[in-house]
């Protein structure tokens, strides 16, 4: 029995002294450091990573350690994926810890981020396996607090895009007719002011002028000539073309007692030869390509009459079908149609919006910064338009910056029926996928909406919430938003921070809380507090913010929370 005894013991020493038999000791806080320390939200999440230096002579040889980082706020814990680890005699695949020297290793943490972490602690839980037996050690505290400066981001302060109207205060249109000519004559003859489109041309002049609503800008006339004979024959010929047609309108202006015309224009071209090559081009005309190379040859307008007459089996055509068309004078009115004021648009939206075209209601929301004016404005659209889909877009537009955004998905979605490559469509569709959490979606939705110019702001709080700040600074450019100013201190450009919220037209409580934030990053104490206080002034919720943001850690707070 003695001797049995006595082997026992001997076993049992050899074990021990081999690190196989003993329990795992305690592990202790200073075996660890966290990257970052306090925690910081990127994107949405709390990534970290703590680095264990185990000691030698400590990783038990046949055990097995599951560690659970846990973040401890008020009433919660959460807990993030586990890591293990084995000693040198455990069969498995995990990260082996040498008994003999000990060793480094490293433990992921992630955390879906809620406010309630900012004030917290990070602890390690730990489970010990050996053989058949489970046990837990003491867990360490490895960080405290969570530094939560990237959530200011904020998807519901991007402003939506607007599907613009086409509303145009001045419409200018132009009517015209020809006055043909016989070669080698200036002598306007009767039936070219018979012409159907003369006709029409007086009495629609005649009808602009009775129309308050609507202005002749100006008149001008245009006279050619066709480009073959003498240049010096050609410009006195057009010459005298443009005088018998000026004569010619003035008359007539003067017969329908069209007194009010802006100003009466009149030119002339001896040898319209850009008419000439354009007629050509469009023909049907047997070596064409040689004429038209020939125009590009010969830059002397009487050294290309000359060679083109020298094609002699294609001259015969030109003067049937070509030149003829380029004797003629040009008449052309420039009208300009004056529609509604701002007045009378405004006017008929409050008593009878069905007398307003769709970009007139449209354009009717432009003139108000109240945004109850105009979600009115816009329901009449949809009601008055219901095939239009600006209207459904814009009206969500509203609905998002009013805070409704179940309304603003629904009209959206009325939108995206009626028009579903509609870049504004798009981007805004993309922004309730941001706000769902829906990434991949806002990612596809954005990339359909390129070349959007509204797309830069919605672009850059996506890169915000994937936790890629450099990328959101691009996107942004020379945006002036609290969230670009917040990519820019991000990436601890403060001076760029510092210009862009002092650049803002219109400050509220996050821009100034993100310059006191400004100001703790620079140590300067006089900009945390002057900025803290009139974000609180603004929005008393900052205050308690205020108070557990490990951003404000060294500065007595006490003076601004207090008050």
């Amino acid at each position: 029995m003695k001797k049995t005894l006595g082997l026992t013991l001997t076993a049992a020493l050899a074990l021990a002294v081999t690190g196989c038999g003993k329990k795992m000791n305690q592990f202790k806080s200073d075996y660890f450091t966290t990257n970052p320390n306090p925690l910081e939200v990127v994107g949405t999440q709390v990534p970290a990573t703590v680095t264990a230096s185990v000691p030698a002579k400590f990783f038990v040889k046949n055990a097995v350690v599951q560690v659970v980082p846990t973040l401890v706020y008020g009433n919660y814990n959460s807990v993030c994926a586990p890591s293990t680890f084995q000693g040198e005699k455990v069969r498995g695949n995990n990260t082996v810890v040498s008994y003999d020297r000990g060793g480094n290793v490293t433990i992921p943490v992630n955390f879906p981020y809620t406010p309630e972490m900012q004030k917290s602690e990070l602890y390690l839980a730990f489970t010990v396996t050996q053989g058949k037996k489970q046990y837990a050690l003491p867990r360490v505290k490895v960080a405290d607090g969570v530094i939560a400066t990237a959530a200011l981001a904020s998807v519901a302060s991007v402003k939506p895009a607007i599907a613009p109207d086409k509303f145009q205060r001045i419409i200018n249109e132009k009517y015209s007719a020809d006055i043909r000519f016989l070669i080698n004559q200036a002598v306007i003859r009767p039936d070219q002011l018979k012409t159907a489109q003369m006709r029409s041309f007086n009495k629609d002049l005649a009808e602009v002028h009775a129309d308050t609503s609507r202005v002749i800008e100006g008149i001008n006339i245009s006279s050619y000539a066709s480009p073959d004979g003498s240049y010096a024959f050609n410009e006195e010929l057009a010459q005298r073309r443009e005088a018998n047609t000026t004569n010619y309108v003035e008359g007539q202006l003067k017969k329908d007692k069209i007194t009010e015309f802006g100003e009466l224009t009149a030119q002339f071209t001896p040898e319209d030869w850009e008419g000439f090559q354009k007629l050509v081009a469009a023909s049907n005309i047997q070596d064409k390509e040689l004429i038209l190379s020939v125009l590009s040859m010969y830059k002397d307008p009487e050294q290309r009459e000359r060679e083109i007459r020298n094609l002699a089996n294609v001259f015969e055509a030109l003067a049937d079908e070509i030149l003829p068309q380029l004797r003629y004078s040009r008449i052309t009115a420039s009208v300009n149609v004056i529609g509604k004021s701002d007045a009378e648009i405004n006017h008929l939206f409050d008593t009878d919006p069905s007398k307003l075209s769709d970009d007139e209601l449209l354009y009717a929301a432009t003139l108000t910064d109240n945004l109850a004016r105009k979600k009115a404005i816009y329901e009449a659209a949809v009601k008055l338009f219901p095939n239009d889909f600006r209207g459904y877009n814009n009206l969500g537009a509203v609905q998002f910056e009013q805070g409704d955004f179940a309304a603003a998905k629904a009209s959206f979605a009325q939108a995206e029926k009626r028009a579903p490559r509609a870049a504004e469509v798009q981007m805004n569709e993309g922004l309730i996928q941001l706000l769902n959490h829906d990434y991949a979606a806002a990612e596809r939705s954005f990339g359909n909406a390129s070349g959007l110019s509204d797309l830069n702001d919605a672009l850059g709080v996506y890169y915000l919430k994937k936790g890629e700040p450099a990328a959101a600074v691009k996107a942004f450019g020379a945006s002036k938003t609290n969230n670009s100013a917040l990519a820019q201190i991000l990436t601890k450009d403060y001076s760029k921070a510092k210009m862009t919220l002092a650049a803002i037209p219109a400050p509220d409580a996050t821009t100034y809380y993100l310059m006191a934030v400004l100001g703790a990053r620079t140590n300067n104490s006089q900009i945390v507090t002057s900025s803290l206080r009139q974000a609180i002034k603004l929005d008393k919720s900052y205050a308690s913010m205020a108070a557990n943001d490990l951003e404000f850690a060294k500065f007595n707070l006490s003076g601004v929370l207090n008050n």
